[in-house]
């Protein structure tokens, strides 16, 4: 076996394991007590379909349904496609994990059954593979043969390859010539052949798989190819991270599904010439996001993010990292998993440590990330938090908000980056990926083009950090490395200079915005509130006058503002949060969903066609002594901002100027 040497494997089987086999025996049940089936044709396409187009979540797949496919939230049952090949897309995901899973099984409990199925299910592949017909049609994705993208052979495939070699030893000459030449070899020879000259985390997903059936066969070629080629895991190391040690893709998700498949070519490389666990990018991948951990425990939703990818679960990551570096910030990481369940897994057994070092759960901190393009701040007494966005644009899987904000106010997400559904689900493409559904700024309701947003300045003093930031959209964009489909507006962002400034004082965030807007377009900035809105009196009823993502906006509201402006949202059960919104504009508010989306959230729109236009935004983020009032005055380049709470005046002054902004505040009896 290539994955653990005798020794290895027989050192694991002295581990109480009990726990371990009763989790792989139930993760399994629906393939150990179902007749083997394997697709007999090219029928499986994408189990990003399988979402229900409405809510957006999940359809509830079941094994003796694959014509009927009903949603958890009201029953709603779907026929036809594309919910029948995301039904078969499914099960070819169900029987790759059993292979490996029921593989490894085998070895722990000595029973024949496991073996039996695993040889069931690799056989079954290995006849039909060779004839399934090349298909797909999904975005920015090669095709399949199996499944409808490269993406989705190659996935299934490292779980092929890894139960094979777990069951290689049991299997006849015969069996395994077919297994190896029909399945492997032939899914290695099409994988290479789809495999895109870009960086992206489909090629790691790709060529990680490659790779592994390389070394299984020992076939230099494929080796070679999967990770000393361009394009290969060497080249995506070393041109896909960014600054400090981001994906450059911008997704903490997608970071981290890159780094899981170069983690499982890794774990049958290890120890080999063709390890590459000492390339600097491979520590850095596993380490930096974990300073990106949200007040709440979780990663923000920035950019692709399915709800519940968010969470941190990657003990598969974890247990291996620290065991191979030893380093206490993967000490914290396992802290954090293993907060709420036991440790009694798969990646524990086979790559743990025998005891974990105490260490505390990872923790919010203070991050100014100018390469990668994310700055968090922080206050601990609170438990508030911001985050700005002012990432490089990271290709497919971007959601074009440069400059986009998420807050957290006790411990808890009030202005939220929403992320996404199921890429099959209308509310992806037509909702949840637009500039308009982020915390940041629209220009007439279209996509912001590729930008590389600037840093002017950055001060961090006790009790105060300030940000300034800005990013230009007559400057062109030096393009990427990446294919993309052309989802946004040149024309509509054509010379627009967005600069947005923060002022982090811990009970309150304050942002100023600034928009060159040379040729008069409809500029929107836009803010979704995890709260019920309660519109001033000055508001009117209106038809919803957008289009595009937000034309589902309902219960719409407008008003025209002309200095300073006090928006309330009720949070059940909890206090109410407030802002101060100070502009000459009109302000659109409604209800659009949330994500799920089986509830709303409201939306806050600050609108105007200002050729020049300044804002300033005051979010209180100070659940017990809310502010009184705030004061705005713009006197040439410098705006005067006075907060007062609990009978306490603090005067605010920020100059700005190219470089940056200046700041001075000075405290006195309102």
């Amino acid at each position: 076996m290539l994955q653990f040497s005798s020794e290895e494997m027989t050192k694991i089987k002295t581990k109480d394991c009990s726990a371990i086999i009763d989790n792989l025996i139930q993760n399994n049940q629906t393939v150990l007590t179902s007749e083997t089936l394997v697709p007999p044709d090219s029928r499986a396409t994408w189990n990003l379909y399988y979402f229900c187009p409405e809510h957006g979540v999940r359809l509830d797949w079941q094994r003796n349904s694959p014509d009927k496919h009903r949603c958890p939230v009201d029953g709603k049952v779907f026929t036809g496609e594309p919910y029948d090949g995301a039904w078969w897309r499914w099960l070819n995901g169900l029987n790759s994990k059993a292979c490996n899973e029921l593989g490894l099984l085998w070895h722990l409990t000595g029973e024949q059954k496991y073996f039996d199925k695993v040889r069931e299910i690799l056989m079954g592949y290995a006849d039909h593979y060779p004839d399934y017909e090349e298909h797909g049609g999904i975005p920015y994705n090669g095709p399949g043969k199996a499944n409808a993208q490269t993406l989705c052979e190659a996935n299934c495939h490292m779980d092929f390859a890894r139960g094979y070699d777990f069951v290689r030893e049991g299997l006849t000459a015969e069996q395994r010539a077919h297994i190896e030449q029909n399945l492997l070899r032939e899914g290695a020879e099409f994988m290479m052949q789809h495999r895109s000259d870009q960086l992206h985390n489909h090629e790691m997903k790709i060529s990680s798989t490659i790779g592994v059936i390389g070394l299984l066969l020992d076939e230099q070629r494929f080796i070679d190819f999967a990770v000393n080629s361009p394009y290969g895991l060497r080249y995506q190391l070393e041109h896909g991270i960014i600054g400090e040690g981001l994906w450059f893709e911008g997704s903490i998700h997608y970071h981290y599904y890159a780094l899981q498949a170069l983690m499982g070519y890794e774990m049958m490389a290890r120890g080999s010439e063709y390890s590459l666990k000492d390339h600097p990018s491979f520590f850095q991948m596993l380490a930096f996001p974990l300073q990106l951990v949200q007040i709440d425990g979780r990663f923000p939703r920035l950019n692709d993010c399915i709800a519940g990818q968010e969470v941190l679960t990657h003990s598969h990551l974890f247990e291996y990292a620290y065991s191979e570096f030893k380093h206490p910030l993967f000490a914290s990481a396992l802290a954090s998993i293993y907060q709420n369940k036991s440790r009694d897994n798969i990646d524990a057994l086979l790559y743990g440590v025998e005891e974990l070092p105490a260490a505390e759960p990872l923790a919010t901190q203070p991050i100014h990330a100018p390469g990668v393009g994310i700055t968090i701040c922080q206050d601990h007494e609170r438990s508030n938090m911001l985050l700005v966005k002012h990432t490089p644009y990271g290709g497919e899987h971007d959601h074009y908000d440069r400059l986009g904000i998420i807050i957290c106010r006790d411990g808890k997400e009030i202005l939220p980056d929403l992320g996404t559904t199921g890429y099959g689900a209308e509310l992806h493409y037509g909702y949840y990926k637009n500039t308009a559904t982020h915390n940041t700024l629209a220009i007439n309701q279209q996509n912001q083009p590729p930008a590389i947003p600037e840093v002017l300045s950055f001060e961090e003093t006790e009790g105060v950090t300030c940000l300034d930031t800005v990013v230009d959209w007559s400057k062109a964009h030096p393009g990427l490395d990446s294919h993309t489909l052309v989802q946004w507006d040149e024309e509509a962002y054509r010379d627009v200079k967005f600069r947005r400034s923060v002022i982090w004082l811990g009970d309150a965030a304050i942002e100023i915005n600034q928009v060159h807007n040379p040729h008069g377009q409809q500029l929107d900035l836009a803010w979704h509130v995890r709260g019920e809105h309660q519109v001033s009196p000055l508001a009117v009823q209106c038809n919803n006058p957008l289009d595009g993502p937000l034309a589902r906006m309902t219960d719409c509201k407008i008003e025209t503002i002309s200095g300073v402006a006090a928006q309330r949202f009720d949070i059940q059960g909890e206090a109410a949060y407030q802002c101060f919104v100070s502009a000459e504009g009109t302000l659109l508010t409604g209800q659009a969903p949330d994500n799920p989306a089986t509830s709303n959230l409201s939306y806050m729109l600050l609108r105007s066609q200002d050729t020049v236009f300044k804002s300033v935004v005051a979010h209180d983020l100070d659940s017990q002594q809310p502010l009184d009032s705030i004061d705005v005055q713009w006197v040439g380049d410098s705006v005067y901002i006075s907060l007062i709470r609990n009978s306490k005046r603090h005067s605010i002054k920020v100059a700005f100027s190219k470089l940056g902004m200046d700041y001075q505040s000075s405290y006195c009896d309102s």
